[in-house]
């Protein structure tokens, strides 16, 4: 994937990476406001650490307020 580690306090359960503009190679859907990440668009990239598969992108804005959000639904 060509991401570096985010130098920012590891996340309980996560890994976190940034992913630089140059490396937005994909375009994703940001989990926190379900908005597009276009390639292109440096932004977080959050693995589980005992599920890798799931990774999710966020844009950083998402990311940095994910616990102040209100659950969906």
């Amino acid at each position: 994937m060509g991401t570096d580690l985010f130098d920012l306090e590891p996340e309980e359960g996560f890994e976190v990476r940034r992913v630089q503009p140059y490396q937005a190679l994909k375009p994703y859907v940001c989990p926190g406001c379900n908005r597009d990440l276009p390639p292109g668009l440096g932004h977080m990239v959050a693995v589980p650490l005992d599920a890798p598969e799931l990774r999710r992108h966020w844009h950083y804005g998402c990311w940095s307020a994910r616990h102040r959000r209100r659950p969906r639904g």
